[in-house]
């Protein structure tokens, strides 16, 4: 009797263990986080010439209506804090349980769009981010991390942005874990790292549209937006394959770590649900016991470092092989790339469709081995906001691409302006419309 009485009680104090456990895992990921956009930590550069724009960050927080929750300020690198109890109350707990729900049914009428900016890429973000603006229809709130030389220089030129009240801004150091940034800066390209940190930065914003500098929009970032209300439950993410042809693929020729799929996934635009990333306890190969997006980072890195190509891309890709119900993967047309006509068209959604979002990765707006993609970049790059797009923008260009048709991706230049044809005669149908 005394051995099943010792039994008994040792299975009612794990019971116990565990619901405190679980209840403390809850508080944990819960969105009511210290920072509310602007904190030490933080450093965030802002303009003080809209009061709008001293709101970044905060989609996730209005969607969840957590005014009456307390701030506390606590440093966002680490991952192992804890609410104390008068933080938040139980309806907290409630709205984070529900958000998923409230999240299909209400899209945030503010688009989040983060890009990263190192060295001499200032020219080739602000062309990115004129892109995004012109064709876009909700607002627009870009999170801009730049080193510290460029932040007054971002911050000029932004300024004379139009459309005011429709886009605001935030700019952001540059900024790893202190323990271990000398790494991470160095990784790959430098600063490219920084896009892995951006769920533990941008605490307070709900969902998020990573782009490289080397992106540019043909279509509004609206449509790409809205694959977040067709993530099913399980998925935290979008991204494109990193190849459609396996025959030229380079993961699966040379890839030395686990990777997504049958080529792999780019990184280059990157969709994020950001609250259900922060949740998430994801599995891996280092230990039996899952680990949340900020406890599992450095021990991949660790593990991986001596094997890795791509930096953070391939990080990702090792995820995401190890959890693929939490990808959604979008089709080729939403990050096309140089890959895709350099050995001949292998993109048949672009074929079909046009090309929605332009990908510039190896330099080839800057040079003149891809000169398709470069005109493109020079149209974009050139136009005045509130000038005729069909006169200044869109037949100047297909005039350069008419003169790229001894290369491969020339051959199919068509489908370099089918897309764009087709948002600027929306835009202006908009606009008759008074919309």
């Amino acid at each position: 009797m005394r051995r099943l009485a010792r039994v008994a009680l040792l299975c009612l104090g794990c019971a116990v263990c565990s619901l405190l456990y679980g209840l403390s895992q809850l508080a944990l990921s819960l969105e009511q986080e210290p920072g509310g956009g602007g904190g030490r930590e933080r450093q965030a550069r802002e303009p003080a010439t809209a009061g709008a724009r001293r709101q970044a960050g905060s989609a996730g927080r209005d969607a969840a209506g957590s005014g009456r929750c307390k701030n506390l300020s606590v440093s966002f690198w680490n991952s192992y804090w804890m609410l104390p109890s008068d933080v938040c109350g139980m309806n907290c707990f409630w709205e984070a349980a529900f958000r998923y729900d409230y999240m299909k049914t209400h899209p945030s009428e503010k688009m989040h769009l983060a890009v990263v900016a190192c060295g001499e890429r200032l020219e080739e973000t602000v062309t990115m981010l004129r892109s995004a603006i012109i064709f876009s229809i909700k607002p627009l709130h870009f999170h801009i991390f730049a080193e510290d030389q460029l932040h007054e220089s971002f911050k000029d030129i932004l300024e004379e942005f139009p459309y005011e009240g429709r886009v605001n801004y935030t700019i952001y150091p540059i900024t790893f874990p202190s323990e271990s940034a000398a790494e991470w800066k160095k990784l790959f390209k430098p600063c490219a790292s920084q896009r892995l940190f951006l769920p533990l930065i941008l605490k307070n914003v709900d969902s998020l549209l990573y782009v490289d500098t080397d992106i540019l929009f043909l279509r509004p970032v609206d449509d790409i937006w809205s694959f977040l209300g067709k993530f099913n439950s399980t998925q935290i993410a979008a991204m494109a394959p990193e190849h459609e042809e396996p025959r030229i693929g380079w993961y699966n020729r040379f890839a030395r770590h686990p990777y997504y799929g049958v080529t792999g996934i780019n990184s280059g635009v990157m969709l994020m649900n950001m609250t259900r990333i922060r949740r998430k306890y994801f599995k891996n190969d280092m230990t039996p016991v899952r680990l949340q997006w900020g406890e599992i980072l450095m021990p991949l890195l660790k593990k991986y470092k001596l094997n890795i190509t791509w930096g953070d891309q391939d990080l990702l890709n090792i995820m995401f092989f190890h959890n693929p119900e939490s990808l959604y993967v979008f089709p080729c047309q939403w990050n096309y790339r140089p890959d895709h006509c350099i050995y001949g068209s292998n993109c048949k959604a672009a074929e079909e469709e046009g090309i929605f979002i332009l990908h510039g990765n190896r330099g080839v707006y800057h040079d003149d081995k891809q000169p398709t993609f470069r005109a493109v970049y020079e149209a974009i790059k050139n136009y005045s906001f509130g000038d005729d797009l069909v006169h200044s923008m869109l037949q100047p260009l297909e005039r350069e691409l008419r003169k790229t048709t001894h290369t491969y991706c020339g051959r199919v230049y068509k489908v370099f302006i089918k897309q764009l044809t087709k948002s600027i005669r929306d835009l202006y149908a908009r606009r008759s419309k008074g919309t």
